[in-house]
């Protein structure tokens, strides 16, 4: 019986994985001047920066609004965010981030942090790598943070105080036809610029998604992860997206932290639209 489960799931994985070798070959048939492009599913909370395998002239807008429960006060986060694709293979990116905190019902102000436009946010990724053959696509990046000082002190001698490096690397494999997997990880370098104090911490995101069949439409699941010397930390995010019309995507998000210390739950909706692009 054990062997005719496992005889079973490999026939299974490999018609579909032939019916997505159909799919991407006529995907990319009607775009036979550019390379080779698998079709993944992108993560919502951790989003790459482009498509992995872009096209040049592929663009799209994302408007994102958050809530976090930090215990003592909520936390809530919006942002704006273009990316583009302005080489084969190649995403570029720029956002910005808002903070903002409710007011704690319990006396204790001091605690909360000042709201705060967050940052100005660049970030390239390059495709270096599509597979065919093993259904796969391998990316580099980089993400630069230059962090704004609090709303309560900034100054025009002073608008910043930090900056964040982060060089990061995706993989992703389609298992399938209709299943995904990718993974997106990296160190993180923070820079103090009062103090001149790095802090450094490791980023792990893994993702598991399945799309609906002839949609675009998903429901999966992100694990992001934070390593920082002798701490860990981890937030479930289970989401799905829907397609609303043909440019207009509207993704859903919840966040369940594993440690309740810091927090406990959030959400999080991200608006995308991404043009049609010759």
């Amino acid at each position: 019986m054990r062997t005719f489960m496992v005889l079973f799931c490999f026939i299974f994985i490999e018609i579909n994985s032939i019916q997505a070798q159909h799919l991407d070959s006529l995907f990319n048939d009607q775009e036979k001047k550019n390379p080779f492009k698998l079709r993944h599913a992108e993560p919502l909370y951790i989003d790459l920066i482009r498509d992995l395998g872009a096209h040049k002239g592929e663009r799209e807008w994302n408007i994102g609004f958050g809530m976090v429960d930090k215990l003592r006060f909520d936390k809530y986060h919006a942002l704006v965010e273009y990316e583009w694709a302005p080489a084969d293979r190649l995403g570029l990116e720029i956002e910005l981030p808002i903070t903002y905190y409710t007011l704690p019902p319990n006396g204790l102000a001091q605690e909360r942090p000042s709201n705060r436009l967050e940052s100005i946010k660049t970030a390239a990724q390059w495709t270096f790598h599509v597979s065919q053959r093993f259904r796969s696509s391998f990316a580099l990046g980089y993400i630069n943070e230059l962090e704004f000082a609090d709303l309560n002190i900034i100054s025009w001698s002073k608008p910043f105080q930090g900056n964040q490096f982060n060089p990061f690397f995706i993989t992703a494999k389609q298992l399938g036809r209709d299943f995904h997997t990718l993974l997106y990880t990296g160190p993180q370098f923070h820079l103090d610029i009062a103090s001149n104090e790095w802090k450094k911490q490791f980023e792990l995101n893994i993702n598991f998604h399945y799309m609906i069949p002839e949609s675009r439409n998903f429901i999966g699941i992100e694990f992001n992860s934070l390593f920082q010397k002798d701490n860990f930390e981890m937030v479930i995010r289970p989401q799905m997206r829907l397609v609303i019309q043909e440019s207009l995507m509207v993704g859903i998000v919840q966040g369940i932290p594993v440690s309740k210390e810091r927090e406990r739950l959030s959400t999080f909706l991200r608006l995308i639209y991404e043009p049609r692009h010759k």
